[in-house]
C-alpha cells in the first residue's frame, strides 16, 4: 500500500524527531510504502532545519 502522510506544522523542532521515529515505525511495521510530507508553516524555531536534515537522510521523508 502507498501512503502519503502530510504533516502541516510550527515551531514544533521539540516533536519533529520524536514523530518520524513513531511514524517510521509504524509504517515499517506495517510493511508500508510511505513518503512523509513535512508542510513548515513560517516556524522561527529550527523545525526547517530538522525537517531539511531528516530529509537528507532518508528518501521517505520530503519537506
Amino acid at each position: 500500500m502507498n501512503i502519503s502522510v502530510v504533516i502541516p506544522l510550527l515551531n514544533e523542532k521539540e516533536s519533529l524527531l520524536e514523530l518520524t521515529d513513531s511514524l517510521n515505525d509504524v509504517m515499517k511495521s506495517y510493511n508500508f510504502s510511505y513518503e512523509i510530507i513535512f508542510i513548515d508553516d513560517g516556524s522561527s524555531d529550527n523545525s526547517w532545519d530538522i525537517i531539511e536534515e531528516l530529509s537528507s537522510k532518508s528518501d521517505t521523508i520530503k519537506g
